[in-house]
């Protein structure tokens, strides 16, 4: 297990490499530019996503209290985050539950453009977000939708029966130049990412608490057998309060036999 030291020095390296396809590999050795910089220095397109969970797999209470699950360190992990990409994503459910700025407050750092899936056009514009004077906030609506703006920038997709296809939505985002995007949440937002195969890390954060029930932090759909499950290559860092999962999607794992294994998803056709 590596462990993550940040220091000053460090940080502002990394600030300074944002979107500039700098060549990390000199880095491998050093747990933090081995962590942060593939975010920071994507250029042509990067979308991480990440989840915040306890020991047992939840991200919040049945009620949904969802506060304070991540330690001090994770909460500075994922606003490192924050400050690497160009814009950060969450769907309607989140917003609604949670009512999140989704700035950079734990480390210094610029804010990322705040994306918000509302297919439907739900939100009210009484959302925080809405009015806080922060970072711009682009909604993504289907293009069924009414048109309700709340003074943000509006994206119309093309709502299919399964909903907004996340292809169109990273597509719509890198015409505006944003292409290094943070997946936040909820569950079933980071779900069709993964499954739509455009997610290039996930990182999941493993505070030290049971709570006993409540909901998961990715829903993807069942599968009957372990064959069919994900397993990506990963790197285990401990941050202090949390331990972190880095998951490269994009690879497959080693086994124990010392082959690579595939990546296979379920066919639930």
């Amino acid at each position: 297990m590596r462990k993550i030291e940040m220091t000053d020095q460090l940080w502002a390296r990394l600030l300074a490499m944002r979107g500039s396809a700098s060549q990390t590999g000199a880095d491998e050795g050093d747990p933090v530019m081995a962590l942060y910089a593939p975010i920071a220095a994507a250029e042509r397109g990067f979308v991480l996503a990440q989840v915040g969970q306890s020991l047992d797999g939840r991200v919040a209470t049945p009620s949904g209290d969802a506060r304070d699950i991540s330690g001090s360190d994770g909460i500075a992990h994922l606003h490192r985050c924050r400050a690497l990409v160009e814009a950060v994503v969450v769907g309607v459910g989140t917003v609604k539950c949670d009512d999140p700025r989704l700035s950079v407050r734990a480390v210094k750092g610029p804010n990322p453009v705040r994306v918000v899936i509302d297919c439907r056009a739900e939100l009210t514009g009484e959302e925080r977000l809405f009015r806080d004077g922060g970072a711009p906030v682009i909604l993504v609506q289907g293009h069924d939708a009414p048109v309700k703006s709340h003074g943000a920038d509006v994206i119309k997709v093309r709502r299919g029966e399964g909903g907004l296809d996340p292809q169109d939505i990273l597509d719509a985002l890198a015409d505006r130049g944003l292409r290094r995007i943070l997946v936040e949440g909820g569950a079933r937002t980071i779900a069709r990412f993964i499954e739509a195969d455009l997610v290039d890390r996930l990182h999941v954060a493993i505070a030290p608490l049971i709570i006993g029930s409540g909901p998961a932090g990715i829903a993807l759909p069942p599968i009957d057998k372990l064959s069919s499950a994900h397993r990506p290559a990963a790197k285990v860092y401990t941050l202090g309060s949390d331990i972190l999962f880095d998951c490269d999607l994009k690879n497959p794992a080693v086994s124990m036999s010392g082959e690579r294994e595939d990546i296979r998803v379920a066919d639930h056709a």
